[in-house]
């Protein structure tokens, strides 16, 4: 169509206004291909090379709806077989950063312990750039007294990173009347899938109405670079709440009405986050409200509502960010969805009681 209508009866005048048309057309269409692809390969290449920028770890605002990537002392705490699903689009605006995770967890009471599997998938730049990890867990399950145990929690981990070249675009392709057409003269990494192994460890004490835990991911600081050394920096986590009943019947076993205040504080290279938040539980429903910042920077209000029947083995959650950066909440936050189904136990000879922590 383009090409077809410079051929009509048209003066110089009106062909190059025409021509400024299109050229503005292409730009406006050149910003939204760069929103998704070019900014992510500045991200990632362009300052490779500095010093200063270290690969991060995706997360996750429903910590304990996907409780082995939080602490890997969390495998097997629920003692039934469970499976925990999510999924959280971050900035939908854009719709650029997708996080997929999938784990599978049980007590083997032969190993003293949990076992679990862990498979996660983050895709930013609309898939440009994917970070895909597969891990096996086994946490270590004390009982120190009658009323304290311990979880000691151990993660090997497959980290594959890749990135989808073809899908670039780079600024020196653009024709300033044709758009995106002209080769060009960036030249590909020679392997576009980088694979490393990384090794991770947690610990958790808790009691009837108390849990606190830290762990440290990514021991091994593995390289995960396509063009200069970039070693994915240890990621601290420490976590802690406790649990207050509601109603009438404030007992410790079998809680269908509490509130849980809980903190998790995180910290990767030099960038950090603290998260403030109360999870409740009325019956068959859940909620919880969450306020997180960094040290420099607050960063999002987290509303979540959950359904768990207290009858079933599954629930839901659905938590939204609303961000309050000074990007203000213009890209649209982060939505991020959870579900869960525990399947049922087989019987203990040994009698042992759960960790009371948030459900999402």
């Amino acid at each position: 169509m383009l090409k077809n209508s410079l051929f009509l009866p048209l003066s110089c005048a009106r062909i190059e206004q025409l021509l400024l048309r299109i050229c503005i057309i292409v730009a406006r269409n050149s910003l939204e291909r760069m929103n998704k692809r070019l900014l992510t390969l500045l991200a990632i290449f362009t300052m490779a090379g500095s010093q200063f920028l270290q690969g991060q770890d995706a997360h996750f605002s429903q910590f304990y709806a996907n409780p082995m990537y939080l602490n890997p002392a969390f495998a097997g705490v629920s003692k039934c077989p469970r499976l925990n699903l999510n999924y959280r689009n971050q900035y939908p605006v854009l719709n650029v950063y997708q996080t997929y995770s999938a784990s599978y967890d049980q007590y083997v009471e032969s190993l003293s312990g949990g076992l679990g599997l862990m498979l996660m998938r983050d895709e930013a730049g609309d898939g440009a750039y994917s970070t895909t990890d597969a891990s096996l867990i086994y946490s270590y399950h004390l009982k120190a007294s009658r009323s304290f145990s311990i979880l000691a929690g151990f993660q090997g981990t497959y980290r594959q990173i890749a990135i989808d070249w073809e899908s670039f675009t780079f600024p020196d392709q653009i024709d300033p009347y044709y758009g995106f057409v002209r080769e060009t003269s960036e030249v590909a990494p020679g392997n576009n899938t980088v694979g490393v192994f990384d090794l991770s460890a947690g610990l958790i004490g808790y009691t009837e109405r108390f849990y606190i835990g830290v762990a440290v991911a990514h021991m091994t600081q593995p390289d995960i670079s396509f063009f200069v050394q970039d070693r994915l920096p240890m990621k601290f986590t420490a976590h802690m709440g406790f649990t207050i009943p509601l109603g009438r019947k404030r007992l410790y076993t079998d809680l269908q009405n509490y509130i849980i205040p809980n903190v998790v504080y995180q910290r990767q290279g030099e960038f950090d986050q603290l998260t403030i938040s109360t999870s409740f539980s009325r019956g068959d429903f859940k909620g919880g409200l969450g306020f997180r910042s960094s040290t420099v920077n607050p960063d999002a209000l987290v509303i979540l509502v959950g359904y768990a029947p207290l009858e079933g083995r599954w629930g839901v959650g659905y938590s939204y960010d609303y961000t309050v950066s000074s990007i203000a909440n213009n890209l649209g936050g982060a939505h991020e969805i959870s579900l869960s189904y525990q399947f049922p136990c087989r019987q203990s000879r040994k009698r042992t009681k759960a960790i009371s922590c948030p459900k999402f």
